[in-house]
């Protein structure tokens, strides 16, 4: 596994206090938590149910999950973490899931393998009163306690605004997108679209789906550059895919020009080096352990908001340096992500449920 694995600093202390919830039985008899029903005990048994473990930003998410289970059982709260991949298959991922319901396990965390297919087997094991924590590609089903994640829409609006800025209204660009069907790439297309058709003089030559890896995006990229002999700018809503972006055009010897991307260390580092136009965001790897976190703690009892609003970290020429700073932390083709600690996650939930 090579997802790197962060120190939380205030953990422990927390931690601590989840603890002590667990000795003095303070879940209360009414769970504030949406699917929290009958009696969860301590130490809870946890599922994720992931949809595949290829991409190396699974690798890296995998970890965090893995890092706060760990320090939650050293605490007494956990008593195993049991891992599935789906390998891209939402069946394969409903099955799964069922596999873990039957097994009576108190939580399952889902990254879904498709907006609507997982609905039934979601609302089935929070029926049963397991807690059901969704981040990263969401489900339509609200029949869960709780999804955590930016807003994958205002990530494709604000990519958008910035290449029409760069390319002043006026260009010939490629449309870079994840898999389709997978709800993180389709909401960030969708928040896209109403700035390019407010930008006429902005031509969408083509656009692919690829896995979020750089090789295919690659080999995309290089088939559309032999079909445009002009382009302009590029959308691309995936760091791996903006590296592959990159050596596509460095290998035909084409000049690149703006470029959307994310945290995408190898991205990064071609950013800085060749001296490219671009602009970058996140969907930071930690949500996963965000997710775990907000699981247990709706077992012992919190108030967990429906949905967890977690906020864009933007990436430009300004603070590009400061990730770079850390890169040796991380795989080479892994992803850069913030830091992050349980105190952020409570102030989150706390931020959430006042909304």
């Amino acid at each position: 596994m090579s997802g790197m694995r962060l120190r939380l600093p205030l953990a422990s202390l927390l931690l601590a206090g989840l603890a002590l919830m667990q000795i003095a039985g303070t879940t209360p008899a009414a769970a504030a938590a949406n699917c929290v029903q009958g009696t969860h005990k301590p130490p809870y048994k946890l599922g994720w149910a992931n949809i595949y473990s290829v991409p190396t930003w699974m690798k890296e998410t995998t970890g965090t999950i893995e890092k706060m289970a760990d320090d939650l059982k050293k605490q007494g709260l956990v008593d195993k973490l049991t891992i599935t991949d789906a390998q891209g298959n939402a069946n394969t991922q409903i099955q799964q899931i069922q596999s873990m319901i039957d097994a009576r396990l108190d939580a399952i965390i889902v990254d879904a393998g498709s907006a609507t297919a997982l609905d039934r087997v979601i609302a089935d094991a929070c029926s049963k009163g397991i807690v059901v924590a969704n981040f990263d590609s969401l489900v339509d089903t609200n029949e869960l306690t709780t999804k955590i994640d930016t807003d994958q829409v205002m990530w494709g609006k604000l990519a958008a605004e910035w290449l029409v800025q760069q390319l002043h209204g006026k260009g010939k660009i490629i449309v870079l997108n994840g898999p389709a069907g997978i709800s993180v790439s389709d909401d960030r297309r969708k928040g896209a679209e109403p700035v390019f058709k407010a930008n006429p003089g902005i031509t969408i030559l083509a656009e692919t789906n690829t896995p979020y890896n750089a090789a295919p995006a690659q080999e995309a990229v290089t088939n559309l550059l032999f079909r445009y002999p002009e382009i302009d700018g590029i959308w691309s809503q995936g760091g791996a895919l903006s590296a592959g972006a990159v050596t596509a055009f460095e290998k035909q010897g084409r000049k690149i020009g703006p470029i959307t991307g994310e945290n995408y260390r190898q991205f990064l580092e071609m950013w800085k080096a060749k001296h490219l136009t671009a602009w970058a965001t996140q969907q930071p790897n930690w949500l996963a352990a965000f997710a775990v976190y907000a699981s247990v703690r709706a077992l012992q009892g919190a108030d967990i908001p429906r949905y967890i609003d977690v906020p864009l970290p933007i990436i430009t020429a300004d603070n590009l340096d400061s990730y770079l700073a850390r890169a040796k932390d991380f795989p080479a083709d892994g992803y850069i992500y913030s830091p992050y600690d349980t105190k952020m996650f409570d102030d989150l939930i706390a931020r959430s449920l006042k909304k």
